[in-house]
């Protein structure tokens, strides 16, 4: 059968844009079809708005710390409108190159809603289209429990379209995107609590990392509620927001963000016109091939529910397209340590095993930790300090994680994240001269076990 494309794509986010581009690059004959916004929750919505508010909230920082070395600064103001302007121009900027990434690539991109009506068909428009192989790359959503109320809050979705900077921010949730935006509020002048109920947020890192950054933000002034949940929202006559707890308790705020996590994108996609199955969770089930249960049908990224990054997704996309055009070069995607980064105030960079983890993995343990001020800081009355660690097996020497809270954790975990990928050895660590003086040098200088 002659079909219309070798490859449909039903998503325009950071997997679907590069398994696009890339099985056009090997030859085939694309398509993508997007209905809200070029390069998907990363570039629009998440990763990149995200960093950008992060750098905003990070110059008052840099303020404070200015006077230890000299400076004389007039008091500052902050302008939420400049910062939301700015970051709006800069992704229309990157949802141009999208565009333009896809169409030089000879891809066809269609902007419209993309529904399955069959195992190789889908329709945009009500133009219906025919492809060898289809792949789902829709991601994911925010969701918001389902309380009185609930209308009232926002999600990430939201909040970086909000017209003034709330004076009062409630936010709601344990994982990384409620931590750092929490941090973001927090740094850029609104009073901010973070309200989440279990016993301690980001479940899932290393205990040193968790328990380090609540000391961290604690000292920051950010309000930390721990085994607390919100029963209803109610709006009040002066339009503030009353949000009443499971125990009774009430607190009062502008905003109430809720990052309590996300769904998969599957509104009206039209598998139930497929042999498409879901797992357990409600993602799309894959084999390790990134094949439905529709032979067909391909799905990769956030909609499938495995490791939710957009580098991650990437190479999902990469993967792809090299097994079904370019099958000499493909190889499979490595989930084995993947660097992560937590744009807290102060930072997260995390590769490898946890402590827990190595522990449960059975692993001999040793723990090398260190905690210390940054030089920068010695010259300001700021008593921040950064945690470094890392886990080693006693038996085989090789370094099982690395962890780090504190300034630049992300740009340094990065290179770390080659040598663990490399099977690095602690000894190989302490050869390894370090960059003096940084901050990053005491990855290659802890000697003593701390435990």
């Amino acid at each position: 059968m002659a079909y219309d494309f070798d490859l449909f794509v039903i998503g325009a986010g950071s997997g679907g844009v590069r398994a696009a581009r890339f099985a056009a690059g090997f030859g085939a004959k694309v398509a993508v079809a997007e209905s809200r916004y070029l390069g998907g929750t990363c570039v629009n919505v998440g990763c990149v708005p995200k960093k950008l508010l992060v750098y905003g909230a990070h110059v008052a920082d840099e303020l404070e710390q200015a006077a230890g070395f000299g400076w004389t600064l007039e008091e500052g103001h902050f302008d939420w409108g400049t910062l939301i302007a700015n970051k709006n121009r800069e992704i229309e900027r990157l949802n141009a190159i999208y565009r333009n990434l896809l169409v030089n690539s000879g891809v066809t991109l269609l902007q419209g809603h993309a529904r399955l009506t069959g195992a190789n068909e889908v329709e945009v428009e009500g133009q219906r289209y025919t492809a060898k192989h289809i792949l789902i790359a829709t991601g994911g959503w925010p969701q918001v429990p389902d309380i009185p109320g609930k209308e009232l809050a926002i999600t990430s979705n939201e909040a970086f379209y909000l017209k003034d900077l709330p004076r009062r921010v409630l936010v709601v949730g344990g994982g990384y995107i409620a931590v750092e935006f929490a941090g973001i509020f927090q740094g850029l002048g609104a009073d901010t609590t973070l309200l989440y109920r279990g016993d301690l947020f980001l479940r899932g890192f290393d205990g040193s990392v968790r328990t380090h950054l609540k000391e961290e933000l604690e000292k920051r002034g950010l309000n930390l509620q721990f085994n607390a949940d919100i029963q209803r929202i109610d709006k009040l006559e002066d339009g503030s927001l009353k949000a009443t707890l499971k125990d009774g308790s009430e607190l009062v705020a502008d905003c109430v963000f809720y990052a309590t996590g996300r769904r998969p994108m599957l509104d009206n996609l039209g598998l139930e016109n497929t042999g498409v199955e879901l797992d357990a969770r409600g993602y799309i089930r894959v084999d390790a091939q990134y094949q439905t249960t529709a032979p067909s049908i391909l799905a990769i990224g956030d909609v499938i529910g495995r490791v939710q990054l957009t580098p991650v997704a990437l190479a999902e996309g990469m993967a792809v397209a090299r097994r079904l055009f370019k099958p000499e070069q493909y190889r499979p995607v490595d989930y084995q340590n993947i660097p992560t980064a937590v744009f807290s105030q102060p930072p997260i960079g995390t590769v490898g095993l946890t402590e827990e983890q190595a522990l449960e993995a059975g692993h001999k343990v040793q723990v090398f930790e260190s905690r210390f001020r940054a030089m920068k800081l010695t010259l300001t009355d700021i008593q921040e300090k950064t945690l470094m660690k890392l886990v080693v097996d006693a038996d085989t020497d090789k370094v099982l994680g690395c962890h780090m809270v504190g300034p630049d954790a992300g740009e340094i975990i990065q290179g770390l994240g080659i040598a663990l990928k490399a099977g690095a050895t602690k000894q190989q660590f302490d050869e390894t001269i370090g960059v003096h003086p940084t901050a990053a040098e005491e990855f290659v200088t802890m000697r003593t076990v701390t435990r």
